[in-house]
């Protein structure tokens, strides 16, 4: 079989192109540079140059497919220029999920995530639950939602065979966000704090791009899996890490009204200077005793989705960080 994939390049795409490799499938990916995507190249992947911003682009190299996996997305906090969030995660979804009616591909699994739920306030909620839309406490929670309700579902209701995931915190050797940002300052001893309350799941990237494979053979089309880990909070997740790498987790927890507090400062101090990612004030107010949990109860039963849990999957992220970054790094 042949599938055509947005996101190819990133940390969950890159990993899902592989597995279909692995698996004996053909596949084409989309990328906007293809000389920086060579290593997919190596492992048999045939490169498209485009953008999923560029309906055009998207037509030929989709086209005959079996299956199109929309992994593609804007993720970034704090970033002074949001405007590409919207450009990419509500317009190009659009795009691709539009190219993938009319070519007539008969099946499809596009990712979205948890954050479109915001903060659930402590409830672990199921693939049912949707907020009224706003206010949101960031541009990619917005802009997720708007793609996730108001793009993708009206065209699964009119018949577009397309199966939605929703993973969570997803992390793993490699990763570039904001989750690893937070490993790393642990790693190095500059992470001052850790929020009480704040929650996520977690998952590895290896279980979450199987989580994709999962959908596609078996998802029911029109259906919403939420593919994210065991819930932990981050003073759990720290402890977790503490346990795995004897460096000591922060003691200082603030409350949520002290991070909304510190997340008001840094707002105003970001329109005047250039502030780290981790530390702007949106990055601070997702993480003020708020909640982006989900049960995946619904995907273990229908896909037979199976995450490890974090204490299986954490040594490897965090060894591969402590050799990247240097001996300095290493166990206390």
């Amino acid at each position: 079989m042949r599938f055509f994939i947005t996101g190819a390049t990133g940390f969950i795409g890159s990993r899902v192109a592989r597995l279909l490799v692995e698996a004996g499938q053909e596949v084409d990916a989309l990328v906007r540079d293809p000389s920086r995507a060579q290593h997919l190249a190596r492992l048999g992947v045939r490169l498209h140059a485009g953008d999923i911003t560029d309906a055009v682009s998207l037509r030929a190299p989709m086209a005959g497919a079996d299956g199109v996996f929309h992994i593609a997305g804007w993720y970034k906090i704090g970033d002074r220029d949001p405007a590409q969030g919207a450009a990419i995660n509500i317009e190009g979804t659009r795009n691709v999920l539009t190219a993938m009616k009319e070519l007539g591909i008969p099946r499809g699994v596009y990712t979205s995530t948890l954050a479109v739920n915001g903060d659930t306030h402590g409830a672990l909620v199921d693939e049912s639950y949707r907020t009224a839309g706003g206010p949101w406490l960031s541009e990619y929670d917005r802009t997720k939602w708007v793609a996730h309700h108001e793009v993708a579902e009206p065209m699964v209701r009119d018949g577009l065979p397309l199966v939605i995931v929703m993973p969570g915190a997803v992390y793993g050797p490699g990763d570039t966000s904001l989750v690893n940002a937070t490993f790393v300052a642990y790693l190095r001893r500059t992470l001052m704090i850790a929020p009480s309350i704040t929650a996520f799941c977690w998952a590895h990237v290896e279980d979450t791009a199987r989580a994709h494979l999962l959908a596609m053979e078996g998802g029911q089309a029109g259906q919403t899996y939420i593919v994210a880990g065991p819930p932990h909070t981050v003073i759990e997740t720290l402890a977790v890490a503490e346990r795995i790498t004897g460096i000591k987790a922060p003691t200082i927890h603030p409350g949520p009204s002290t991070m909304r507090a510190m997340s008001a400062f840094m707002r105003v101090a970001g329109a005047a200077i250039p502030l780290p990612s981790m530390y702007t004030g949106e990055a601070l107010r997702i993480i003020a005793g708020v909640t982006y949990i989900g049960d995946n109860a619904k995907a273990k039963r229908d896909l037979g989705y199976d995450p490890r849990p974090l204490e299986a999957g954490l040594p490897e992220t965090l060894n591969y960080d402590m050799q990247r970054l240097g001996p300095d790094l290493g166990r206390a």
